[in-house]
């Protein structure tokens, strides 16, 4: 009878209603997916989240499509990815990129990214950091298993 019967508005639903093309749909990812967060810099969890994916496991990632986010230019990757082990799932990485970078970005491009065994949210980082021998490594195991 008295006082808001309101549901409050999460940051996620916030967020896919402001940009739908970052919904969970749009992006391919099931309803596990905790969301782009509109400023990770002011996130904690997002934070943390890229704070461990510094220090994630290795894996391969093929480019399907990108979201521009805003003008830093801050993009969402949508990839591929599949693990050493044979996992196979949609990652999205949130990050930064230079116009020289954004300028190569093409569909099918395969990236090395990182990714959280233990929690296995979707989410990546790229693997700029990665060692060009470790990444051939990864490619030639993944390719033999799929030759296999």
């Amino acid at each position: 009878m008295f006082g808001s019967k309101k549901k409050r508005i999460g940051l996620d639903d916030l967020m896919e209603r402001l940009r739908p093309d970052l919904s969970r749909e749009s992006l391919g990812v099931g309803p596990d997916f905790p969301g782009v967060a509109p400023n990770p810099l002011m996130s904690s969890a997002a934070f943390k989240r890229n704070a461990e994916l510094r220090n994630g496991a290795l894996a391969l990632g093929v480019l399907v499509d990108w979201r521009e986010v805003n003008s830093n230019p801050r993009v969402v990757l949508m990839l591929d990815v599949e693990t050493a082990d044979g996992i196979a799932f949609r990652g999205i990485a949130d990050t930064s990129l230079t116009i020289t970078e954004l300028t190569r970005l093409a569909p099918g491009q395969t990236l090395p990214v990182r990714y959280r065994p233990a929690v296995m949210d979707h989410y990546v980082a790229l693997a700029r950091d990665a060692d060009p021998a470790e990444v051939q490594r990864l490619a030639d195991d993944i390719g033999s298993r799929k030759r296999a």
